[in-house]
């Protein structure tokens, strides 16, 4: 979009936003506590942040015993919030992070620096988003910087202000040269608004009219049930389905094998078993006293062939029989 269209469009933005929403004044707080706000504001309505804020500022007795609990602890407090676990990790974050660069919870020393050092500083400590610095440089730290979260960024991409690249980069070219420095707080909080109602509610007719009357040609561009936005949110919600197909093929190969392996040991139980007690039906039937026994029916089918008798010994020939060679030898008497 070009710089004219897109600086003529914020302007109208402005107008519409003023409208329908009415501006919140920022209250004064230490640079530390503004740092803790903007975790509890990011994606929230004011009134939700307020509550959530109060609650985590006077349920727990100081700072310290808020930087000691678990982010479930805290969230179950800031349960007013949208994404109340998000909020109370970014704030335990902070704490932790603050209390061991100094050993105590003070940021005022933020002030005295020149704003470019005090934001890098700012973007150093754990848990504070570009939403938070954008928030405290304008809120602590005296500069321009328009607070920007995910529910605004969406709304500047419905009506064509900022591309999906520049979403992802988290800013919008030229917001901050159309809307000027002393205007900054209140566009600011019109803007947020309108963010966090299009988080809370993304098909509500009555965001649906705001954005139509700031872009009219914006109408293709709306959030539509059924379908998932366009974010860098749906890279991730992909990732574990891809990574589930391997798994579930490993399951049925693992089933397939066990099935397989179990079939083989059956079968190989079978073997030992058909091995060691043969069936019924080749057991011999004993035989009943009124039956002749197998035997001797086997005889008679298969008679033994008799032995050949022995020739008589010579010995015994000559005893019964003489010779005649004997016989004529003999002399007479």
């Amino acid at each position: 979009m070009a710089t004219q269209n897109r600086t003529a469009l914020i302007n109208k933005m402005y107008k519409v936003l003023k409208k329908h929403y009415k501006p919140v004044p920022t209250p004064e707080r230490p640079a530390l506590e503004h740092v803790l706000y903007a975790c509890c504001l990011e994606n929230a309505g004011y009134e939700a942040a307020d509550k959530a804020y109060t609650a985590v500022s006077t349920t727990f007795f100081d700072w310290n015993e808020v930087r000691v609990s678990t982010a479930k602890e805290l969230a179950e407090v800031m349960h007013t919030l949208p994404e109340p676990l998000v909020a109370a990790a970014n704030l335990k974050r902070v704490l932790q992070g603050v209390f061991e660069a100094s050993y105590s919870f003070d940021l005022e020393a933020l002030k005295k620096l020149p704003l470019g050092q005090a934001q890098q500083k700012l973007q150093k400590i754990p848990g504070v988003t570009p939403f938070a610095v954008a928030y405290v440089t304008q809120a602590a730290l005296g500069g321009h910087a328009i607070p920007l979260d995910r529910g605004l960024l969406e709304a500047f991409g419905i009506l064509g202000l900022a591309s999906e690249q520049e979403k992802a980069a988290h800013g919008v070219p030229g917001l901050e040269r159309a809307i000027p420095k002393n205007k900054g707080v209140e566009f600011g909080s019109l803007a947020h608004q309108l963010g966090a109602d299009l988080v809370h509610s993304p098909h509500s007719p009555n965001v649906h009219k705001t954005l139509l009357e700031i872009a009219p040609d914006c109408k293709d561009r709306l959030p539509k049930r059924g379908a998932k936005p366009a974010t860098t949110v749906d890279k991730h919600e992909k990732a574990p389905a891809a990574v589930a197909e391997p798994t579930r093929s490993a399951k049925a190969a693992a089933h397939a094998e066990e099935a397989k392996s179990a079939k083989a040991s059956a079968s190989i139980d079978d073997t030992k078993t058909s091995k060691a007690k043969p069936p019924a039906a080749t057991k011999k039937p004993s035989p009943k006293k009124d039956e002749p026994s197998a035997k001797p029916a086997a005889a008679e089918k298969s008679p033994q062939k008799a032995a050949p008798a022995k020739a008589p010994t010579a010995k015994a020939s000559q005893k019964t029989k003489p010779s005649a060679a004997g016989m004529s030898k003999r002399k007479p008497r």
